[in-house]
């Protein structure tokens, strides 16, 4: 996944008549060079894990949007349907995230299971495929 190819899946959504797609994506687009910009000014590109990583904070971002307008109230609710269909989106492209027992079994298979070593390695070798706050979950139920 890069940047051409949430472009054509843009183009998609828009011969589709998708508004609610076409946001998402215009969105997660404009993040995607936002990041790719600041990579390169630091000698780096950017990888599938960072992109992840970009598509999971959206789609967070857009729950607490939808969080707020259901709370103001029943004035809101084409709004709120519009911020469902951006982050039904949004999912379409997120593999699914690992489970605490494939967790648990990548930490038991570690050699080193300190805190600092088993969140570098799950950031580094699994960033966006797993929610880092399960990891920590898991391995201090380990420990």
């Amino acid at each position: 996944m890069d940047i051409d190819f949430f472009k054509k899946e843009k183009v998609v959504k828009m011969k589709e008549k998708d508004k609610d797609g076409v946001s998402a994506l215009n969105v997660i687009i404009n993040k995607i060079m936002l990041a790719s910009i600041e990579k390169r000014a630091k000698g780096e590109s950017l990888s599938e894990g960072d992109i992840l990583s970009l598509l999971q904070k959206t789609e967070k971002e857009l729950i607490e949007e939808k969080s707020g307008y259901e709370k103001a109230g029943a004035n809101y609710l084409d709004k709120v349907q519009s911020l469902d269909n951006q982050i039904k989106t949004i999912k379409s492209y997120l593999p699914s995230l690992m489970s605490k027992e494939e967790i648990q079994e990548v930490i038991l298979s570690l050699d080193d299971k300190s805190v600092p070593n088993v969140m570098r390695h799950f950031k580094t070798n699994f960033n966006g495929k797993c929610d880092m706050k399960v990891v920590n979950e898991v391995l201090r139920s380990l420990v």
